[in-house]
């Protein structure tokens, strides 16, 4: 048993946690913008359609925007400390973030939307067990409503080095996953191509 099974296990059993369903890959049919909508459980697939401009906050309190990040494809995790899927997937982002550490074109950006100096300073802490990810944070909680996902969490958007939403997903899932590596890697592959 994987350790994210483990959790994810332990979390049901409390009562809270959300199972994720990884499908095998599909065929052409489940395709749209080269994306495969079967690579995650509940992958939502959209237009592509560019990023909202909503600030955001670094880790030293300075302003950052999705178009920030521009060039780079960006896996964008909204996340609370509260949101126990979200605290369980957390360690397959960091080995998302790992496997591609190499790639200066990819980026893995966790959004923290807690609120208070206390939920701050857990949030903080808990990004620094999850290295390699740094700390970036949202308190008035709009990033979690303007991927049409109605703020539910956690939510992990993939925007491509456009800046454009090519993918999202509402809930927990194993970013560390072959699946996942293979979505970055696709919009790398296109980004490339054009």
């Amino acid at each position: 048993m994987t350790e994210l099974s483990r959790r994810r296990a332990l979390a049901m059993t409390a009562g809270g946690g959300l199972a994720l369903a990884l499908a095998a890959c599909g065929d052409g049919d489940n395709r749209q913008g080269g994306l495969n909508r079967r690579a995650l459980g509940g992958l939502e697939i959209p237009e592509a359609a560019p990023a909202p401009d909503i600030p955001f906050l670094d880790a030293d309190g300075r302003e950052v925007r999705i178009a920030d990040f521009a060039g780079k494809v960006l896996v964008l995790n909204l996340w609370a400390t509260w949101c126990a899927p979200c605290r369980l997937e957390m360690p397959t982002l960091a080995a998302l973030a790992l496997h591609f550490a190499d790639n200066a074109e990819v980026q893995v950006v966790p959004v923290s939307v807690d609120v208070g100096d206390t939920a701050t300073t857990q949030a903080r802490a808990f990004i620094g067990e999850n290295a390699p990810l740094p700390y970036y944070a949202e308190p008035k909680f709009r990033l979690p409503f303007a991927f049409g996902a109605g703020g539910k969490m956690p939510q992990t958007v993939l925007i491509d080095r456009l800046g454009r939403v090519r993918a999202l997903k509402v809930g927990e899932a194993d970013w560390s996953s072959d699946e996942a590596k293979g979505l970055v890697q696709t919009l790398l592959n296109e980004a490339a191509s054009t």
